[in-house]
């Protein structure tokens, strides 16, 4: 029997570029060395270094950080979807964001990132039935990042949050994959109903700064909410929608708006 050893780079090459990156960080900045060893090179996977950043970040008096790490890793070991997504959500922030030079910076840095992570494992807890963990992290993310998603709310993945400040998505709503979204946006109800009352985002849908989408509606695949909108009706996919009530202005000027993430209303 011959033995192969494992290749990681080759077993998880977004891994083994995030401690490439870290090592360099090391070197560059020895300052932050002891920072980049215990959120990163410390860790034998992805998974477990968000785990112990996530905790780090959300633990609070009577909830210690080592509690907080030990369900995220069950969260995470119970569900192999959310350590994929959290990837494919770094992968797509990296594509997007222009201020994005490293696949590190993300994990480290960016609380855009880093609130959906948590949410991911918060909306793990919610649909085993832990609730009210699941709503102490909502609360925890929200006072940590200021981004408020309720854990009940069913996210896709490939989603990039550009600064990410006062962000809402409420109980009932839906967003597809690979949508981007830009600080204070949005997806709300209209009263105190308590049913289904929040919007339905579709696949490849950019969301512009401030805009609020509001009400159980749907917003089509591959359209674009402009920045500042408020948007009351169906959008149909493919189309730009903008104002206050928003209206359909146009095309949406190309077959993925949240990868090119052009926000000019052209003609």
């Amino acid at each position: 029997m011959v033995e192969t050893r494992l290749n990681v780079a080759e077993l998880d090459p977004v891994w083994s570029r995030i401690c490439d990156d870290a090592r360099k960080i090391v070197r560059d900045e020895p300052l932050l060395g002891g920072l980049v060893h215990s959120a990163i090179l410390h860790h034998a996977s992805m998974e477990r270094a968000l785990a112990y950043s996530l905790a780090a970040k959300l633990t609070a008096s009577g909830m210690s950080e080592q509690f907080l790490r030990e369900v995220a890793d069950e969260a995470m070991a119970a569900d192999l979807a959310i350590g994929r997504a959290a990837r494919v959500d770094l992968v797509a922030t990296f594509d997007r964001d222009p201020a994005c030079h490293r696949l590190i910076q993300p994990i480290l840095y960016f609380k855009g990132y880093q609130a959906m992570q948590a949410y991911r494992v918060g909306h793990w807890l919610w649909r085993q039935g832990r609730h009210d963990l699941a709503y102490f992290i909502q609360m925890r993310v929200s006072e940590q990042f200021g981004v408020d998603i309720h854990p009940a709310a069913r996210i896709g993945q490939g989603i990039m949050i550009d600064h990410a400040h006062s962000i809402v998505i409420g109980e009932t709503a839906v967003v597809g994959d690979n949508v981007s979204m830009l600080h204070s946006v949005t997806l709300g109800g209209t009263g105190k109903e308590e049913e289904d009352r929040h919007p339905k985002i579709g696949d490849g849908v950019l969301i512009g700064a401030g805009a609020k989408v509001l009400g159980n509606i749907r917003v089509g695949n591959c359209s674009r909410i402009a920045a500042g909108s408020v948007v009351l009706e169906d959008v149909p996919p493919k189309k730009t929608v903008a104002g206050v009530p928003a209206r359909v202005i146009g095309e949406a000027g190309c077959s993925q708006p949240s990868v090119s993430m052009n926000h000019l209303l052209n003609g």
